[in-house]
C-alpha cells in the first residue's frame, strides 16, 4: 500500500511517471538501462509512490535545458495529464537548472534518482548519527541546486523530496546552508570519535570482527536475526535498515565474533550520502573477515556482486578475507542455481534453514582458524586465559602445578596482532 503524506487541506500521494534516458555514455559503460529503471521502480515504491508509468528516450547526449528532448517533454507533459500525474522521477541526476525548467514547462513535482535514494535514507534514518549523516548528505546535494528547487520548496504537502531538512532550512540562502553544514560535520565529527572509541575498546578486548556486507535487500539483516537472534528490524523493501547493528555470534568450539550488519549498497549510491556514511561504512575496513551476501535469485545478481566490489575498493576493505553468501536460494530456479560459483570461499544457503547456518559458522570457524600453539600461563594471569578464549580457539586445557596449558588455534593475524601480549607465554615443548 503507498504512502500517503499531509496537505493542509487534503491526502496528498505522489503519483509518479519514471523517465530514463539512455545516452552513448551509459550505453559504454555496459550498464543494463532497464535493469536500472527496475530498480528505480522498487526506489519509487519504496519512498511510498504510486508509478503510473514509464518514459524512456534514446539519445546522443542529454538535453543542456531540459534534459530529456524538447519533444520528449511535451510527451511527458500530455501522459502527467492523461494520468493524473503530480510527479516525475528521472533515472539520472539533473542540475538545478534542469529541474527548474523542468518544472515551468511540466508544472510537475521533478525528482532525479539521487534525490529519491536520499529521500528514502530520511525515512529510515533513526538514531542520532543517522540523522546527522542524511540531513548532511541532503544539504551537501542540494546546495549547488538551490536555484533550481523553487516549485519543490514552495509547494504546500509532503511527499519525496520534502522529508529530512524540511522547507524553513531549504528557503534560507547558501550562507546559513553552508553553516548548517559545518555544524552538521562537527555533530558529526564527535560521532565518530565515539564510535572510534567503541572500535578500539574492541581491538583492546581482542573482539575478531566480521561485516555483513550486500546490495540492499540482499537479506543481510534476516542472517543477522536467525545467527544471532538479534531484534532488527527486517522488511522486504529496499534500505531497511540504516545504522551498523553488531551482535555476538558463538562459533564451534565456544569462541565469540562480533557480527555486525551494515548498511547495503545500490547502484550509483549518491556521493554526498557515501562521504556522509564514510564513518559508518568503515565498520568494514575493521573486520577480520567479510560476509559478502549476495540475493542469487535476482536477476542483477551479477551486476550487484560488482557495485559491492568496487565499493569495498573504494573503502579501502578489497583486501579483507571475504566469503560470499548466495542467499534465497529457497526463490532461485534450478537454472540460477546451477550458474552460482562452487568451491571455496562460496556457500550457497537460506537464512531460514537452520542447516545452512550452522554451515555458515563452520565456514566463518575455518576461514578464521589458524595455526595450534601452546600456551603456558601462570595460574595468576586470568587476563591472559581470557584473551586466549577471545582471540583464539581453545582445543584442551590441562594443568600442571600452578600452571594452565592451553593447546589453541589461533590464526596468524591475530597472532601478529596480539603477540606483544602472548608471545612471553608460547610454550615451547
Amino acid at each position: 500500500m503507498a504512502i500517503t503524506t499531509h496537505d493542509t487541506e487534503t491526502d496528498v500521494q505522489d503519483r509518479a511517471i519514471l523517465v530514463s534516458l539512455v545516452t552513448d555514455k551509459i550505453k559504454r559503460t555496459g550498464i543494463d538501462p532497464e535493469l536500472s529503471l527496475q530498480e528505480l521502480v522498487q526506489l519509487a515504491e519504496t519512498a511510498g509512490v504510486e508509478v503510473l508509468d514509464v518514459l524512456r528516450q534514446n539519445k546522443e547526449t542529454p538535453d543542456s535545458r531540459w534534459f530529456i528532448g524538447k519533444g520528449k517533454v511535451e510527451e511527458l507533459r500530455m501522459a502527467a495529464d492523461a494520468l493524473g500525474a503530480n510527479t516525475a522521477i528521472f533515472d539520472q541526476e539533473l542540475s538545478g537548472a534542469q529541474v527548474r525548467n523542468l518544472e515551468e514547462a511540466l508544472d510537475l513535482k521533478i525528482i532525479d534518482r539521487t534525490q529519491l535514494i536520499l529521500d528514502i535514507f530520511a525515512g529510515r534514518a533513526k538514531t542520532r548519527e543517522g540523522i546527522i549523516q542524511v540531513e548532511l548528505a541532503q544539504l551537501s546535494y542540494l546546495l549547488p541546486r538551490l536555484s533550481g528547487q523553487g516549485k519543490n520548496l514552495s509547494r504546500l504537502g509532503g511527499g519525496i523530496g520534502t522529508r529530512g531538512p524540511g522547507e524553513s532550512k531549504l528557503e534560507t540562502d547558501r550562507r546559513h546552508i553552508r553553516d548548517r553544514i559545518t555544524e552538521l560535520k562537527r555533530q558529526l565529527d564527535e560521532v565518530v570519535k565515539t564510535r572510534e572509541l567503541h572500535r578500539e575498546r574492541r581491538r583492546k578486548a581482542g573482539a575478531v570482527q566480521v561485516a555483513l556486507v550486500g546490495y540492499t535487500n540482499a537479506g543481510k539483516s534476516t542472517l543477522l536475526k536467525q545467527l544471532t537472534d538479534a531484534d532488527v528490524y527486517i522488511e522486504n523493501q529496499l534500505f531497511a535498515t540504516l545504522d551498523p547493528t553488531s551482535r555476538v555470534l558463538e562459533l564451534a568450539g565456544g569462541k565469540e565474533v562480533v557480527l555486525t550488519d551494515t548498511v547495503g549498497f545500490i547502484q550509483n549510491l549518491p556521493h554526498d550520502l557515501v562521504a556522509s556514511f564514510r564513518a559508518t561504512l568503515e565498520e568494514v575496513n575493521e573486520a577480520n573477515l567479510v560476509l559478502h551476501v549476495v540475493d542469487a535469485s535476482s536477476p542483477m545478481r551479477e551486476e550487484q556482486m560488482e557495485i559491492v566490489q568496487s565499493i569495498l575498493q573504494d573503502l579501502g576493505a578489497s583486501g579483507t578475507p571475504q566469503i560470499v553468501l548466495f542467499n534465497k536460494i529457497d526463490l532461485c530456479q534450478p537454472e540460477q542455481l546451477e550458474m552460482l560459483p562452487t568451491g571455496t570461499g562460496y556457500l550457497k544457503i537460506s537464512a531460514f534453514n537452520s542447516e545452512d547456518l550452522t554451515r555458515i559458522t563452520e565456514m566463518i570457524a575455518d576461514e578464521l582458524a589458524g595455526d595450534t600453539l601452546n600456551f603456558r600461563i601462570p595460574g595468576d594471569r586470568g587476563d591472559i586465559s581470557s584473551l586466549l578464549y577471545r582471540v583464539g580457539e581453545v582445543l584442551e586445557t590441562t594443568y600442571d602445578e600452578n600452571d594452565v596449558l592451553y593447546n589453541v588455534r589461533l590464526n596468524k593475524e591475530d597472532y601478529e596482532k596480539w603477540g606483544y601480549m602472548l608471545a612471553d607465554f608460547v610454550d615451547q615443548q
